[in-house]
């Protein structure tokens, strides 16, 4: 892709990682695993109990990043959650004439942006929608797709139910990262962090990335996989490596019965090639294979994984 500067976005990059991590303890792979999601613009989920920072983890990518708010949009989901809330009030004007109508200004389908807190607690109206968004990039009004501009959707929740309706969103974040609380041997670093934060509570921050810096090197990665898609070689992922993929692969499935759908191989094949743009600008080294480990769908299967996928990559 013609007009990006790689290593000078990288720096940038992570310097962002480096600020934002420096803000919240215990942190890093959290954030991490936020800027693979941007760079790949594939959806991220944060699992974890309440207070452990996740909201404000998000909020501060946010504002960091120095999104405006016309491309910001965020929301707690409930059961109660009206798609008007989330997608806009219907335009009564336009019904008097037939027309099934959303005011979307301000809501998920005009923002790039996206945080929803608690969403797995929405109604099947919201779930059904939010797939759309997720799996076409569009959204209906009066019965036709309209694009809509997202490239980040950042979600959390404190728990991940096993109910077999949620399924399909459950597998469109293939990215789920449990955010334990922080250990006993950091608490004095906690502390300092939270007041910190709290003085800091109406600070205005100013953009170190910007959002249109994080498009562009989507747009350069997405380059780097054509060969991949034109003639199946990937010239940033060894062979070696490949196999190995395949084998981890092959054993979280036969041997541990985690599940994997056809779709989630291939976006967990896109993120470890995400992650080694950011990590090193190009090549997957054996260290990335280590994004596996949140390739579970329950945290269970997360707490397991967090530690079988280093075994196996020993």
């Amino acid at each position: 892709m013609q007009g990006i500067n790689l290593n000078e976005v990288l720096n940038r990059l992570r310097n962002f990682e480096t600020i934002l991590s420096s803000q919240f303890v215990g942190r890093e792979k959290e954030v991490e695993a936020i800027l693979i999601s941007a760079i790949a613009q594939e959806p991220l989920l944060l699992v974890g109990p309440p207070g452990t920072g996740k909201s404000q983890l998000i909020v501060r990518f946010r504002q960091l990043l120095g999104v405006m708010d016309s491309e910001y949009f965020e929301y707690m989901l409930t059961k109660f959650t009206e798609p008007s809330e989330i997608l806009g009030p219907l335009d009564l004007r336009r019904m008097k004439s037939g027309e099934y109508h959303r005011k979307t200004a301000g809501k998920l389908p005009e923002a790039k942006v996206v945080f929803l807190d608690e969403v797995f607690k929405s109604n099947s109206a919201i779930l059904n929608t939010l797939l759309t968004i997720l799996n076409e990039r569009k959204f209906y009004q009066d019965g036709h797709p309209v694009s809509v501009p997202l490239k980040i959707l950042l979600a959390a929740t404190n728990e991940i139910p096993a109910v077999s309706d949620l399924e399909a969103l459950k597998d469109r974040f293939v990215l789920k990262v449990l955010v334990e609380r922080v250990s006993q041997d950091r608490w004095e670093e906690l502390l300092q962090a939270g007041f910190r934060q709290d003085r800091s509570t109406a600070q205005v921050y100013n953009s170190v990335l910007d959002l249109s810096e994080l498009e562009s090197l989507h747009e350069y990665f997405m380059e780097t996989l054509k060969e991949l898609a034109e003639t199946g070689n990937d010239p940033y992922f060894p062979a070696g490596l490949y196999q190995e993929f395949k084998r981890l692969i092959r054993s979280m499935m036969q041997d541990y019965s985690v599940e994997l759908s056809d779709r989630k191989l291939i976006k967990f094949y896109k993120l470890i090639r995400a992650r080694a743009l950011l990590r090193r600008g190009g090549g997957v080294e054996r260290e990335d294979l280590k994004l596996l480990c949140y390739a579970g769908n329950l945290p269970e299967e997360l707490e397991f994984l967090k530690v079988k996928i280093p075994e196996l990559l020993d």
